[in-house]
């Protein structure tokens, strides 16, 4: 019997006009000086003017930080606690994207509990309470809006922190795929493809349980039906729709399994490289799907049980790599890591840095140097 624990603590709200009740969702919370953490993108898409119209209809100011670049650091996150400590805020709100939701849960750390971001890297290391906050995402990719965990690098060596704490979570969420539509689709590429991997890792790891895989088996459903319409057809907010719960259905996923391998080995690549972390994680998710396989195929295998009807296991497996191929390749991610300019004689090194990646733990097939220098050569 498989022990587990589940703390549902996050309201949702889903559906087209949603962002419209941000400001009721801040005056429920009992917040007076809320501040948007965002980034110029969003700003120029036009829906900070929407939050901060919705606020300030409840007669409430909206202050906004509007820094955060793609992939926080420390620094990015110290600016915004600077920022938050000037203005004597009282609750925060994400918009953006995984990196304007990360740093603003890092600017939550550090404006209640003090120190540095390193003092938090790990799980439920903040001792005081935390500011209510409110999680509006504008991508459906990387889940983090349902997850207690702030995926933050440090400046200076550019190693990927996570930092882990339930009282991180965002007490209300806002799924509206109306913030979608504006997505450019190279950016839609490479977040539906986090997203879906985040679903196939997140269901075969070794903290797997029944609840995460739940999550996880729905998620790969509701993406890999959708994500090629949504490339196809940005202003299809019914598809937009489903992939934003995917995303979402994944974070959920993660924050009661974690990831594995392939999120290992992506880490290394974006702060060597700067590749793109969807790219990544995309180009190597095959060569990890094969190498777990050898203990993992029943359980990849029951992810195409409606699409491979009397098919072996071992060609069930085949199927997913196939469809994850298609996918792939309609959102434009390369196949190999060579193709995106990756020195083969530097795989020892990237291989030596992935050994060190916390994900790397949860890989429900063992995985050291050794063995992610053999997947990076299998991805190469």
């Amino acid at each position: 019997m498989i022990q587990f624990e589940f703390n549902p603590s996050t309201t949702v709200l889903f559906g087209e006009g949603q962002l419209e009740r941000v400001g009721e969702k801040v005056m429920a919370l009992g917040g007076r000086r809320p501040l948007i953490v965002t980034d110029p993108g969003i700003v120029a898409a036009g829906h900070v003017d929407k939050a901060c119209a919705a606020i300030e209809a409840q007669g409430i100011p909206a202050i906004v930080f509007q820094d955060v670049e793609e992939n926080p650091t420390t620094k990015h996150v110290d600016n915004g606690l600077q920022f938050a400590r000037s203005k004597e805020i009282d609750l925060i709100v994400a918009l953006g994207g995984g990196s304007a939701m990360d740093c603003a849960k890092g600017i939550n750390f550090l404006y209640t509990n003090g120190g540095k971001m390193e003092d938090y890297w790990g799980k439920n290391k903040a001792e005081k309470p935390m500011l209510p906050s409110i999680g509006v995402p504008t991508t459906a990719g990387t889940g983090s809006e349902a997850q207690s965990f702030a995926l933050i690098s440090h400046a200076e060596t550019h190693r990927k922190m996570a930092c882990g704490d339930r009282k991180a979570r965002f007490h209300t969420v806002i799924l509206d795929p109306q913030l979608l539509v504006s997505v450019p689709a190279d950016v839609a590429a490479v977040t539906g493809m986090d997203a879906i991997s985040h679903a196939l890792e997140s269901y075969v790891t070794l903290a797997r349980n029944p609840v995460s895989q739940m999550y996880a088996a729905e998620a790969w459903r509701l993406l890999e039906q959708n994500f090629e319409t949504v490339l196809a057809d940005s202003g299809n907010t019914a598809a937009w729709g489903n992939m934003m719960m995917g995303a979402n259905f994944s974070g959920m996923a993660i924050e009661n399994s974690m990831l594995g391998a392939a999120h290992a080995c992506a880490n290394p690549l974006t702060a060597n490289y700067g590749t793109t972390h969807g790219i990544a994680v995309g180009i190597m998710l095959p060569a990890v799907i094969r190498y777990n396989s050898e203990t993992e195929a029943e359980q990849y295998a029951q992810l195409m049980s409606v699409n491979g009807e009397g098919a072996t296991t071992a060609n069930k497996v085949n199927l997913l790599l196939e469809r994850l191929a298609t996918i792939s390749a309609a959102a434009g991610i390369p196949a190999r890591l060579r193709d995106i300019n990756i020195p083969e004689d530097m795989l020892v090194t990237l291989a030596g840095q992935a050994a060190e990646q916390w994900t790397g733990n949860f890989n429900p097939r063992k995985v050291d140097a050794k063995e992610l220098l053999s997947i990076y050569q299998a991805a190469w």
